[in-house]
């Protein structure tokens, strides 16, 4: 019987000697694994995971990291990124920095990898004051990934700096001879008045269970913007357990956009926190599942401030036997009066043995503010089905363009063309029907 935990524990003394960064990198590893040890991996008796169960992903005796390379040429990934825009992009392969692939600069930002950047004196500043401080230390699989973390992407924009064009981050895994259990980190560091667009994607291009817990750490300064987009896509063998964090200074704006369509297990862990004035947090999804895939979002917007917004918009398609899960939570602190917070989760079973497990939450403590949420799960219309048939749509396109215009106000917020027609092409591949939404 492999015990996962354990193994882990174990490899944690010779990954430490290996990998020296430096003494503050070195203690908040320590403190890590020492979290971990006490906690393990959730299980379902966490009210969090009460509908995620993580077991059968923890009977694997995963490698840590891969030992060689494998070599990709750019005609292999093409198909994964968005390919018809100009942008800065940071790839890795079994989790390491492919320079081959990647295209990084330190002209008007700095956009390279994280080992690099912890090498270097001029970055120490940006790291000691962002890198652990926003995700919490109590978190076992947070503490799990900064225990092991040794690559990411360190993302610097400085103050007053629009970012000329997007920034691509994609990790691959391919080629190794067992099962790998990857922990990437990223930083994400916004400075005043500044503005940066990403597009990220784990993509498994074996038959591997791999299992990807990752942690994103994102800083948005003053009057800053960002937005990232999520692609989740991946084959019916790999896991990703997604874990972001964004603190967001006043008079900004941050929008994650996270389109899962693949993968085994899929749970992203998605927390804002307002932590000034006039903030707007956007967290907008869309969710196209099939077979046995199992997609989990959590989401959390904490409201520290006054006049502030959030906008939260989930939809949910499952066939098969998928299952999908769905809570939201937003907390008002006494403080933040005079806010607006909207939440909806809305959701179509194609199947009698699909399933969706939906819960929005409120917790206020303000007396002046808008707040709502609410959820519905249901079936395509009949009639609508009907009617578009009887003028001359086959059922399947038919059937098609009625999921479509269900989901796709989950895309309003998205202000990059080329994202929004790679999301209808997926829709559309994953619906079985050659359709071109862009109707």
């Amino acid at each position: 019987m492999i015990d996962l935990k354990e193994n882990l524990i174990a490899r944690h003394l010779v990954f430490d000697e290996k990998n020296k960064v430096n003494k503050n990198i070195e203690f908040l590893r320590q403190e890590a694994i020492e979290v971990f040890k006490a906690k393990g991996f959730p299980h379902r008796k966490d009210e969090e995971w009460k509908y995620t169960n993580l077991a059968p992903l923890l009977k694997i005796d995963y490698k840590l990291f891969p030992e060689g390379d494998t070599a990709l040429e750019y005609k292999d990934i093409k198909k994964y990124l968005i390919h018809d825009i100009d942008t800065y992009l940071i790839v890795f392969v079994n989790g390491k920095y492919s320079s081959f692939l990647s295209n990084t600069t330190h002209d008007e930002a700095d956009i390279c990898v994280l080992s690099s950047a912890m090498h270097k004196s001029t970055h120490q500043p940006v790291i000691e004051n962002y890198y652990g401080k926003i995700a919490p230390k109590d978190d076992s699989l947070v503490a799990l990934n900064t225990a092991f973390a040794k690559d990411g992407a360190y993302i610097y924009i400085p103050n007053n700096v629009i970012l000329s064009k997007p920034i691509q981050l994609v990790y691959f895994s391919t080629g190794v001879l067992q099962e790998v259990m990857y922990q990437p980190r990223n930083l994400i560091v916004v400075g005043d008045n500044s503005q940066v667009q990403i597009i990220e994607r784990h993509q498994t291009l074996d038959d591997k269970a791999n299992l990807t817990n990752a942690v994103t750490e994102v800083n948005v300064g003053k009057n800053a913007e960002v937005a990232i987009h999520k692609f989740q896509n991946d084959g019916n063998h790999a896991s990703l357990i997604d874990n972001v964090f964004i603190a967001q200074e006043r008079d900004s704006r941050a929008s994650v956009f996270t389109f899962a369509f693949g993968g085994k297990i899929v749970r992203n862990n998605l927390n804002f926190y307002q932590n000034g004035e006039n903030c707007n947090s956007i967290l907008d999804g869309i969710t196209v599942i099939d077979g046995k895939q199992h997609v989990d979002h959590h989401t959390f917007v904490e409201h520290n401030a006054p006049h502030c917004e959030s906008h939260e918009l989930y939809k949910g398609i499952y066939a098969d036997q998928a299952r999908g899960v769905f809570n939201g939570k937003i907390y008002v602190h006494q403080e933040a009066q005079k806010l607006n917070a909207f939440q909806q989760n809305n959701n179509v079973l194609l199947s009698d043995a699909a399933s969706i497990n939906t819960k929005p939450q409120l917790e206020i403590f303000a007396d002046d503010v808008k707040c709502s949420h609410g959820c519905t799960v249901g079936q395509l219309e009949e009639e609508s089905l009907f009617y578009m048939q009887q003028r001359g749509i086959s059922k399947d396109v038919a059937r098609a363009l009625l999921l479509y215009a269900f989901a796709s106000d989950a895309l309003q917020h998205v202000t990059i063309p080329q994202v929004t027609t790679k999301v209808n092409r997926m829709i559309a591949d994953k619906l079985g029907v050659s359709i071109d939404f862009d109707l």
